[in-house]
């Protein structure tokens, strides 16, 4: 049995502590191993004081043509999960891997594979599944990058929402790694156009996303379908009960590795919060852009229709927004994240599920629009900035009654969220005023007119100040005032978000739930009671059932706002509900943190107890 010691001692392999494994150390690969690395201490100091003979990726025995390919994207020494992963996986062991995204865990788990392929077996000897799409396209460019001068040596990304006809004719082509999301992988298996009899190494990556998403089944599935000899890679960002089960059903003996990165991302990332009512978010939020934004920004939002109401309001105050969400089709997805990194957009709006894997290095800073349901998917949010080394920020917008969460958040953050209010006027105009000057001054340093547009403007400028007679500094001033576009430079008017309206902020929404729940009520009744909801929830959401119905005269309202009371959620972040004769669903968003659900399971509505559960089934 193995154990895990706490940070700067090194690996534990059956006893003593060790270093880290490395290619020759065949003696620690014959038991189970498990890691634990600090990035801030432990790897750090022992990089620094390794050799320099030792160091970088030529000790693990690559081929020269990957690791001239290394050095063409910028790979100088490997990453903590890298030198603790790398040797064991190119021994042939199977592999569990914890690890945050941002960690270097694709060239960890890619080099290898790549290192031990035969390049004249066309058939896929390497099959990666993930979640979603964007990181499926993500792996897929990272092993064509890592074998870019492996010339015979080719990778076929398979994902829904794609033309499975092309896709076939990329698998028939022959390939011999295989990245794809686990439904679309399915399909292809099922209708025989992928052939994974020769197959060698299967790779999970963030296999809790898998599980939280639903597809645990499908894995299990894939995995019972491939040959018995094969080696299993799984990495995780948590260990849940049931990832703990698959790697003990489905891993021989594997060796384990944890990476701890929660201190470095801290140290690289500014974490804020402010509090603000909710009718108030959206104007909250575009005081912070005016005074916060810069080079690139995520702004996450829970459901897709708070994306699209986020992104509306945006764009009617003249930003360049881009929204991804589960409904935005595949093609328009990869043209928003290559316009994000070239900077034809610089403000993104997204859920959760669509931005998993998204690796942008230009985005500075990122806005919880609404809160995460649990520290994870809080430092999965964050972690899109400071990348690549650099320094980012992080705003979380809280409204009064989210405040309780804020401790869990610092918790999984690893350090405290600090506070911070709503800029005022006088904040938005400086940083207006800032960056007016720096435009100008840009303009003056580098020029993006060609010589000859630069004579024209001269000659404009030279012609006007004749007719006009006036002064250089008076045309350079209408020429500033033309650059605002009828705009006003400064804002003005009332600027204290410290105060909500006098009727409260609780009546409106009292209202909006009253006129969803007639509303809901009416649709259910032209059905009949006991109408089937229509299809399953959205991706972002969850279905739970509750022991009230019509017998009990429970109305969507009723459940609406005792939820919503309950767990700080908007009303309108509560999805379809719908009402049978002895019992309800409920659709809430996804990530539920336990001690929220546990206080649901208590709550009453009508006197009654409300006895929610989850519902594995989705369709009732």
């Amino acid at each position: 049995m193995t154990s895990l010691i706490e940070p700067n001692d090194g690996a534990v392999v059956n006893g003593p502590a060790v270093d880290a494994p490395c290619a020759s150390d065949s003696n620690a690969s014959d038991t189970g191993t498990r890691t634990a690395i600090d990035i801030e201490t432990a790897v750090a100091t022992e990089l620094e004081t390794a050799p320099v003979e030792a160091s970088g990726f030529a000790h693990f025995g690559f081929a020269p043509e990957i690791l001239e390919a290394l050095a063409t994207v910028g790979y100088r020494e490997p990453s903590p999960i890298q030198q603790a992963a790398i040797p064991e996986l190119l021994l042939g062991r199977d592999l569990v891997g914890q690890a945050q995204t941002g960690t270097g865990k694709t060239a960890a788990f890619a080099l290898p594979m790549l290192a031990r392929l035969d390049p004249d077996q066309r058939t896929p000897q390497v099959l990666v599944l993930a979640p979603t799409r964007e990181l499926a396209l993500q792996v897929a460019d990272a092993f064509n990058s890592y074998a870019a001068r492996l010339s015979r040596v080719r990778t076929v990304a398979v994902y829904g929402g794609a033309d499975f006809r092309d896709q076939i004719h990329q698998l028939k082509r022959g390939a011999q790694i295989v990245v794809g999301t686990p439904g679309r992988v399915m399909d292809h298996m099922r209708q025989g156009t992928l052939d994974l009899s020769g197959l060698r190494a299967l790779v999970l990556d963030e296999a809790d996303e898998m599980l939280r998403m639903g597809f645990i089944d499908d894995v299990e599935w894939v995995l019972e379908q491939l040959p018995e000899q094969r080696q299993v890679v799984l990495f995780s960002a948590t260990m849940p009960a049931e990832i703990r089960r698959i790697s003990q059903q489905y891993l021989s003996s594997p060796a384990e590795i944890t990476i701890r990165t929660k201190a470095a991302d801290a140290g690289r990332i500014r974490q804020r919060y402010l509090t603000v009512p909710a009718p108030h978010k959206l104007t909250a939020l575009e005081r912070v852009l005016e005074s916060e934004g810069g080079e690139g920004v995520i702004i996450f939002a829970r459901t897709k229709a708070i994306t699209l109401t986020v992104a509306e309001s945006l764009e009617a105050h003249g930003y360049d927004v881009a929204v991804l969400n589960g409904d935005v089709p595949q093609a328009q997805r990869e043209r928003t994240i290559e316009r994000l990194k070239s900077g034809q957009v610089d403000i993104l709006v997204a859920t959760d599920v669509a931005a998993r894997g998204l690796d942008v290095d230009r985005i500075g800073l990122v806005i919880n629009y609404d809160i995460p349901f649990d520290g994870e998917a809080y430092v999965h949010r964050i972690g899109r900035t400071g990348r690549a080394g650099r320094s980012g920020e992080a705003i979380l917008f809280l409204t009064p009654r989210e405040r309780r969460f804020l401790g869990g958040l610092e918790r999984a953050a690893g350090k405290p969220i600090e506070p911070m209010e709503v800029p005022d006027n006088a904040t938005i105009n400086q940083h207006r005023l800032d960056r007016l000057r720096q435009r100008l001054t840009g303009a003056l340093q580098q020029s993006h007119c060609s010589d000859a547009e630069r004579a024209l403007l001269s000659e404009i400028l030279q012609r006007v100040a004749q007719e006009q007679g006036c002064a250089p500094e008076q045309l350079a001033l209408a020429a500033l005032e033309l650059s605002l576009a009828g705009k006003p430079l400064l804002l003005q008017g009332n600027d204290d978000f410290s105060t909500v309206r006098a009727h409260g902020p609780g009546r409106d929404r009292d209202r909006d739930r009253d006129g969803q729940g007639r509303e809901r009520g009416r649709q259910l009744r032209r059905g009949g009671r006991e109408e089937r909801p229509q299809g399953p929830p959205e991706d972002d959401m969850e279905r739970f059932r509750v022991e009230l119905g019509w017998r009990d005269r429970v109305k969507p309202g009723n459940l609406v706002g005792a939820i919503a009371n309950e767990t700080g959620l908007d009303g309108r972040s509560i999805g379809r509900i719908q009402i049978f004769d002895t019992h309800s669903t409920v659709d809430l968003p996804k990530g539920m943190p336990e001690e929220v659900f546990t206080s649901l399971r208590e709550l009453r509505v009508l006197s009654k107890p409300l006895q929610i559960s989850r519902l594995r089934n989705t369709d009732r």
